[in-house]
């Protein structure tokens, strides 16, 4: 049977053209190699069809009607109509009532398990069915309807004021039966547990639990924008802090200085448990304390620099770069420019079974099979700089320094790439070509930076713009005449997509819709600049570093900026123009 199904999937695909021969292909020999896989998840697992698209392909197929929720006002009562348990569990949502007529959207119409869930539910209430089949986009923007964060919140807030409100939770040290009473509480736990839940169905990067007045304000980072999400009245804050550290293993008694942790907590996605690591950090104020916890989403398949943003001959020198056996292969920016996940990337390019790769990180991020990961303990002796040491007499082939910040680590370093490693790390400069007389700097000598420098990266990261409500708009004069010189300055290869040179610009924005919560944008890719080291480079370096001769050989090379790389995104409609200046003149 689900050989059928495949059969007439991969006809439909094939009659529509929407996929190349070499997808056609790839899918082919994915399918000879386990035949009892459901081609939904090749097509799923490598992005190779929009999901829009690509249920409307299924509805055809099975002979049910496709439904886009998407820009759906629904109801929430007539989405809960629907237990939320098994509205999640299945993936399917009430999301219209006509008289006794429930029209229910299902991501999987022939789950058995499902069908006869939603059915039983109807006949116990005397409600007749009419199904469609939806994408799992619309199936999130839907059930993320049914509940909110401040509902969800309000409905335990009630009893917890009943706890906490007389507590004296102003002062620094609690009771023993205090903090065992936060600890056993299910109103905070409840409380703590929802905002985690919204957070990462929100996609947010990070959560800030924090003091403002007499209030708690619990914000999102989602996109690299700070959101209000929630406040909550003050007498509840420490109680949450205290919940938060005991999830993380902190001291919860301690509050007078900061504290780090880790979480680690299964969140059920796709009808699997999926692990997702949360980093936590305390800081004590003047008369509370704020935390702060980072979402660690490790993605289900590995990116390729193309994902990440490196598209066109810049990619072409990454994966150039990164080929080569040893030497050093450098990630700069500032903090939270996507630096490590970049070098995860480019581990996983390297990572083989003949490969014997090993890292120093600060913290270990991104969990990565095969490769040795350790943890840097500065307070016990265990910095970059000894850690380093260290796997050198590992039997390294593979080495990944989280950071390189003095002169003993980048000493190190260099003497590994020199001696037949290939060395990852970052430094903290504004722009590639900072990163050579950042080194030298630190008094590493040019012959030796120039015998073993690769490669060079530098990166910001941009909002992308939502592939839902994309919308081309007319750039003004003045843009023009502003972006125009800077294109004309650039090589034909460093064009891609739609555009080649002297094509007049076009630039677009995203006009708002509920997949993007309005503002236009969803996600983020980076903007970047790679400087991929030849002979004539080498030789200015190694004469020891003339800026102006190597900016001057760089543009001979068809070097490209940061800012011109945004240009370009900007006009193949994966960001705004207005991201691109935003952070580029940062700098």
């Amino acid at each position: 049977m689900i050989v059928d199904y495949n059969n007439k999937i991969f006809s439909k695909i094939k009659e529509l053209g929407i996929l190349d021969d070499g997808k056609m292909n790839f899918i082919i020999e994915k399918l000879q190699e386990k035949p009892d896989t459901n081609i939904d998840k090749i097509i799923k697992q490598y992005y190779m069809v929009d999901g829009e698209e690509y249920a409307k392909i299924k509805s055809e197929v099975i002979n049910i009607p496709y439904k886009n929720l998407i820009d759906e006002n629904i109801d929430k009562e007539v989405l809960r109509i629907l237990p939320q348990n098994l509205s999640e569990n299945y993936k399917m949502v009430i999301f219209k009532k006509e008289d006794n007529v429930l029209h229910v959207g299902m991501v999987d119409p022939e789950n058995f398990n499902a069908v006869e869930a939603i059915e039983f539910l109807a006949h116990k209430n005397n409600y007749s069915l009419k199904s469609y089949i939806i994408s799992e986009d619309s199936f999130n923007s839907a059930f993320q309807k049914s509940g909110d964060l401040k509902e969800e919140v309000g409905e335990v807030l009630d009893y917890a004021k009943e706890k906490f409100e007389d507590i004296n939770l102003d002062e620094n040290l609690l009771e023993a039966q205090d903090l065992g009473e936060i600890i056993r509480t299910a109103p905070v736990t409840k409380i703590v547990s929802v905002i985690i839940k919204h957070a990462v169905d929100g996609r947010a990067s990070d959560i800030h639990i924090e003091p403002v007045g007499r209030r708690s304000v619990v914000r999102f980072r989602i996109d690299g924008r700070l959101h209000n999400s929630i406040v909550l009245p003050i007498y509840i804050h420490n109680a949450l802090i205290t919940r938060v550290k005991v999830m993380a293993n902190m001291k919860i008694d301690e509050t007078r200085i900061p504290q780090d942790g880790r979480i680690r907590i299964k969140v059920r996605k796709d009808k699997e448990e999926k692990k997702i690591d949360f980093r936590v950090s305390t800081l004590p104020l003047l008369d509370y304390e704020k935390v702060v916890m980072r979402i660690l989403y490790t993605p289900d398949t590995v990116p390729t620099f193309e994902d990440l943003g490196f598209m066109g001959s810049v990619r072409q020198m990454i994966e150039t770069g990164i080929e080569k056996p040893n030497g050093m292969f450098l990630v700069t920016g500032p903090t939270g420019s996507g630096k490590s996940f970049t070098l995860f990337t480019a581990l996983n390019k390297v990572n083989a079974e003949d490969i014997n790769i090993s890292t120093l990180e600060d913290p270990v991020e991104y969990n990565i099979e095969r490769v040795n990961q350790s943890q840097i303990r500065p307070e016990i002796g265990f910095t970059f700089a000894s850690g380093l040491r260290s796997l050198l007499r590992q039997d390294p082939d593979v080495i990944m320094v989280g950071e390189i910040r003095d002169l003993e680590t980048a000493e190190l370093a260099v003497h590994a790439a020199l001696t037949g490693h290939l060395v990852l790390s970052t430094l903290h400069t504004n722009n590639a070509l900072g990163a050579i007389p950042r080194l030298m700097d630190m008094k590493i000598e040019p012959f030796l930076l120039a015998s073993t420098l690769n490669l060079v990266i530098a990166q910001r990261l941009v909002r992308k713009i939502c592939g839902n409500c994309v919308q081309e708009i007319k750039p003004s004069e003045t843009m023009l005449n502003v972006v125009k010189p800077i294109l004309d300055n650039l090589p034909e290869s460093a064009f891609y997509g739609k555009f080649k040179k002297g094509d007049i610009p076009k630039f677009y924005q995203g006009a708002g819709c509920n997949r993007c919560g309005g503002t236009g944008y969803k996600g983020r890719i980076a903007i970047v600049e790679v400087i991929l080291l030849d002979k004539q480079l080498r030789e200015i370096i190694s004469s020891g570093g003339n800026i102006a001769d190597f900016e001057r050989a760089m543009k001979e090379t068809g070097y490209i900026n940061m800012l011109q790389d945004g240009i370009i995104k900007a006009m193949n409609g994966i960001t705004t123009i207005e991201e691109v200046i935003s952070v580029t003149n940062e700098e």
